[in-house]
């Protein structure tokens, strides 16, 4: 009898592979007479590019090329194709102002007649050798005149600001509200309690182990381009967007994509070079290689976050939660990559609570930065980071109890599905028992013997709890290929792109339990568009949502057509055929397994065509269904008030994710995403000179991140409540520690020092903040 493995914490199979430094990242392939491309930067956020002269430049040794914007238009080239959607299922039911146009300027791969950020591409100098194209590229001379920047979303957004955008006339490129103004209002009129939050969720980059590299090559006898990289978006979409930008046939094209150190979201979008490099292969006749420097990551990476929250909660007399509103200002940086992180956040502003009125405006705004993408749960944190501190002023400042106050306004089971005030519909789910299990695993009837202790050292501790649901989505079609080899392996071919998720692994769980087949038959394949030809890749919690459903369908249809197979080889009838466990079973105990009838696809010529060759199944699956992941996490913490150093000493999670395909993994996602998110409530912040918006955190001298030592053991734990949503009950499961931190971090912080009458410590919680948060109430 078959082994079931869906559940079991295999350990990854690629593990091995890439401890023993056997990974295969965009770095490591070297070809014979590769060239080398170096990015000359804008070093002005904002300005006009007057001339770009290149003639010292062109005879420096080595160089074969100096490109500019000039050459992108003589060369016909498109913009890069962003996804710029502003509303959509399974989100919030979005509106725009009457009149309102939303605003998408082009993004071209150089800068063409401005520059709008600082370290944005200007030229590209290729030579034979990289210091070759270093030396030439500061040979480069360009000539700028210098304009007003904007660095602040919510200063952009005022009368006389510097203007971004000159054809717009200001600096809104998008202009939304969700909800019921009218509903809400009343509410609030009607409320024994009102409290407000104002702040500011910081712009923060993703940093990757791997940086952002890529290498273009051109085959003039063909006529093919092949770009090797690397993107959250995979190789289909990637492959998609070159062709556009190149305005060439798709089967002119071709992405290959290795390992991939690292994501998160920033490198979803697709960037600069991932065009320029093949573009110039095709100009020098020769592969072009570029990788960026960490400083070149910070300078240009798409970055997160960066999002300005005013908020009001109105409560009854009783601590009931009547209404919700406020303004969400999201940062877009120079250019649209995604409207996603504002939209989200829309839809998520009450969270797992059951708030009657709810009414938001959104705004999206752009700056003189780096474009904006959607970093780790885009949007979700920034919205569980209002709610929740929204939740604890409220307790604060009406003497309702923490706990209490979120037991009685969750949305219950019973309740389930559920659509919220802003259009969103919930599916299933029990919030009530994450948050009692998160509960219990902190152990909150020891708080004060541990807090006695923790003064005795002169530190302060506080704790917090905070609920979290996700809405997730993507781009909703999936392909699963399944094909039986005559080495006896069986080819699962996908569309997604793995950086760090473990998908060799946990597809391999799932095709081997639902075939009944040894995992270790199941061959991963992914990557390359000769091989790959639909995905949508790894973004908004899609992998295992999606591809799951897909294997189920490739199996289905693989089994059907062996069936056919069989039937068509014995002379009976398919009805009589059953499959177990790798074999096909006829009715006088016949057995003939996987490898048999691809032996006879390949082999018979009196099957009809259709059934000849490779034996395979395919799964080719649109779903537009959201995913809801949802949990509840705990924290303490410790607090030195002589130098306000904040130490987190203890974290429990509870994530709920419906059905668990590999637990060690899904731990290890919840580790990592804990992990991001308090490194953003703590220490992470990228930072800009509000005048000439100059990259002050352009090392890690200056962009502080969590090291081993300070990050707390945590205690993370799975529930299993099936998703209604999914035809195999499957949640998402990648993200969640993540969307609940910054409010919970903050929420503890801010109970530690309740003595001192801090109210609030905006983000990062440094030690200097939280010092003079305490400080100023005794200076």
């Amino acid at each position: 009898m078959k082994t079931k493995v869906i559940g079991v914490p295999i350990p990854r199979r690629e593990d091995e592979r890439l401890l023993r430094g056997l990974g295969r990242y965009t770095s490591d392939h070297i070809e014979k007479e590769m060239s080398y491309g170096i990015i000359v930067r804008s070093p002005y956020a904002h300005a006009k590019v007057k001339s770009i002269d290149i003639s010292k430049a062109l005879i420096s040794p080595g160089v074969l090329a100096v490109l500019s914007g000039e050459d992108l238009r003589a060369d016909g080239i498109k913009p890069i194709p962003h996804n710029a959607e502003w509303s959509g299922a399974p989100d919030a039911e979005i509106r725009l102002p009457k009149g309102f146009e939303v605003f998408t300027p082009e993004h071209f791969p150089l800068a063409l007649d401005v520059v709008r950020f600082v370290g944005e591409p200007v030229a590209l100098v290729v030579a034979e050798t990289e210091p070759q194209a270093i030396l030439a590229a500061e040979l480069v001379s360009i000539l700028y005149e210098e304009l007003s920047a904007v660095v602040d979303s919510r200063k952009a957004m005022k009368v006389g600001a510097p203007i971004v955008w000159s054809e717009r006339g200001n600096n809104i490129s998008l202009s939304c509200e969700v909800g019921d103004s009218t509903a809400t209002d009343q509410a609030f009129a009607s409320a024994a309690h009102v409290v407000n939050f104002n702040s500011w969720v910081q712009r923060i980059t993703g940093s990757p182990m791997e940086p952002r590299a890529a290498i273009g090559s051109f085959d003039n006898k063909t006529g093919q381009y092949t770009l090797r990289s690397a993107s959250g978006r995979g190789a289909v979409q990637t492959r998609e967007r070159l062709a556009f930008m190149l305005n060439v046939p798709l089967e002119n094209c071709r992405v290959v994509f290795g390992d991939m150190g690292g994501n998160f979201g920033t490198r979803n979008a697709f960037f600069s070079e991932a065009f320029l490099m093949p573009w110039a292969s095709r100009i020098v006749g020769r592969t072009v290689k570029w990788t960026a420097s960490r400083n070149e990551c910070f300078l240009s990476d798409y970055q997160g976050r960066d999002l300005g929250i005013e908020s009001e909660l109105a409560l009854d007399k009783n601590g009931k939660f009547l209404g919700l509103r406020g303004t969400n200002i999201s940062n877009l940086g120079a250019y649209v990559a995604y409207f996603w992180p504002l939209r989200k956040g829309l839809s998520l502003m009450q969270s797992v609570y059951n708030i009657p009125s709810v009414h938001f405006k959104g705004f999206a705004v752009f700056s003189n930065t780096p474009p904006t993408a959607v970093y780790r749960s885009a949007g979700r944190p920034e919205a569980i980071y209002a709610i929740e501190r929204l939740i604890d002023i409220a307790a604060a400042e009406c003497g309702f109890d923490r706990t209490y106050l979120r037991q009685i306004n969750l949305i219950k089971k019973d309740s389930l599905p559920f659509k919220t005030a802003v259009g969103v519909t919930y599916d299933s789910g029990d919030y009530s028992e994450a948050m009692e299990i998160a509960l219990e695993k902190t152990d909150i009837e020891g708080f004060k013997a541990r807090k006695q202790e923790s003064r005795k050292r002169g530190l302060c501790r506080g704790w917090a709890i905070a609920n979290y649901i996700e809405v997730t989505s993507g781009i909703p079609r999936e392909r699963a290929e399944l094909r039986v080899c005559k080495d006896g392996k069986i080819d699962l071919v996908v569309g997604t792109m793995s950086s760090g998720q473990g998908h060799e692994t946990s597809y391999a769980q799932v095709a081997s339990d639902w075939l009944g087949v040894p995992i270790g038959s199941i061959r991963f394949v992914a990557n390359d568009t000769d091989r790959v030809t639909v995905g949508g890749g790894s973004h908004s919690g899609r992998s295992m949502r999606l591809v799951s459903i897909a294997i189920g369908e490739a199996i289905s249809d693989l089994i059907e057509r062996g069936k056919f197979i069989v039937a068509h080889l014995l002379a009976c009838d398919t009805a009589s055929i059953n499959y177990e466990n790798g074999y096909f079973i006829v009715p006088n105990h016949r057995r003939l397994t996987l490898l048999d009838v691809a032996d006879a696809a390949f082999s018979l010529n009196s099957l009809p065509l259709e059934y000849q060759g490779y034996f395979e199944g395919i799964g080719d699956i649109t779903n537009r269904t959201g995913g809801y992941p949802y949990g509840a996490h705990a924290c303490e913490v410790e607090v030195d008030p002589e130098t306000g150093v904040v130490e987190i000493v203890s974290w429990s999670g509870v994530d709920d994710v419906g059905l668990a395909i590999n637990p060690l993994i899904l731990h290890g996602q919840a580790h990592g995403a804990i992990t991001q998110g308090i490194g953003q409530a703590l220490w992470e912040n990228i930072n800009y000179d509000p005048e000439d918006a100059q990259l002050r955190s352009g090392s890690f001298m200056d962009y502080s991140m969590p090291r081993a030592v300070d990050v707390p053991s945590m205690e993370t734990v799975i529930t299993e409540n099936p998703a209604s949503s999914h035809p195999y009950g499957i949640r998402p499961g990648g993200e969640g520690g993540t969307t609940p931190a910054l409010g919970l971090v903050i929420n503890a912080i801010v109970h530690a020092l309740s003595d001192y009458g801090v109210r609030h410590i905006e983000m990062p919680a440094t030690p200097e903040r939280v010092w003079r948060a305490i400080h100023s109430k005794t200076l």
